[in-house]
């Protein structure tokens, strides 16, 4: 049986970010330390063989990176927020506003959820939340 989707209003996003924050930092973190991993796991393995000690152990810890980054996405969206993109940390809530679904945004390092979007217009439709938006 399917959760029911979560919306929120810009008062709950901003409640969740001492959590949420956390949980994108250690997302963006983690991106950028397994990009590098598979840059040099690539390199290493281009010209290694197949049963090299290093190339296993990069192998091994990208692996567990990639459960690691799986268990925080769950995270997120068990708490009904979306992750947009792993590197920045930007992430979407759910917001009924005005009648219609659309998404508060929030990009790691942002002091607030102070932002929102239409659900197909992504970062660049991002607009500024007025404090008199009404989100019935």
């Amino acid at each position: 049986m399917g959760r029911k989707k979560k919306f929120f209003t810009p008062a709950q996003a901003n409640a969740t970010l001492p959590l949420v924050s956390r949980i994108a930092r250690d997302i963006s973190e983690l991106a950028h330390r397994l990009r590098d991993r598979i840059e040099e796991f690539e390199r290493l393995n281009s010209g290694a063989s197949e049963d090299d000690d290093v190339v296993r152990a990069l192998e091994a810890e990208l692996e567990e990176g990639r459960g690691r980054m799986e268990e925080l996405v769950n995270e997120l969206h068990g708490l009904g927020v979306l992750l947009k993109d792993y590197f920045s940390g930007l992430l979407d809530f759910p917001c009924w506003m005005d009648g219609r679904e659309v998404y508060l945004c929030w990009k790691l390092d942002e002091p607030e959820v102070g932002h929102w979007h239409e659900v197909d217009a992504g970062f660049a439709g991002r607009r500024k939340l007025m404090t008199e938006a009404r989100t019935d």
